[in-house]
């Protein structure tokens, strides 16, 4: 089921992309950034009160709620760099470059998680940044 998720997340993340450089035309990306992020709260707050998900907060621990902290603020500025450039330069190459976060996250889950890759998976993240490569330069 993992993989009909990520799919989807691939699908709106392109989406996204796309729409984003509609939105940002004319406007400053921060603010765009901004109204993305208002409508996402709304969103994601919808889903977890309609799940009754929101019962799961009591139970939050410190190390829970700074590393989820850490992420947000991770993805703020993300968001926020993402919408910059896009606003200044082509979402066929931005978007490219944006996707080097697979190869950086499974670095990252080596280093700091302790999590084993295989050959496969590590030529796979070299074969990612050879890609973004190509299609920038």
């Amino acid at each position: 089921m993992w993989l009909v998720y990520a799919l989807l997340s691939a699908v709106f993340a392109a989406l996204t992309a796309i729409f984003a450089k509609i939105g940002v035309k004319d406007v400053d990306s921060d603010l765009a950034t901004a109204i993305r992020t208002v409508v996402i709260l709304v969103l994601a707050w919808s889903i977890v009160f309609a799940k009754k998900a929101h019962t799961g907060i009591a139970v939050l621990s410190k190390h829970n709620l700074l590393f989820l902290v850490l992420s947000g603020v991770a993805t703020g500025l993300s968001w926020l760099f993402y919408f910059k450039a896009i606003q200044l330069g082509e979402v066929s190459k931005v978007a490219p470059v944006d996707k080097l976060s697979v190869a950086l996250t499974m670095i990252l889950a080596v280093v700091l998680l302790g999590e084993h890759m295989t050959v496969k998976e590590t030529v796979g993240a070299g074969l990612v940044v050879c890609g973004v490569l190509v299609m920038v330069l």
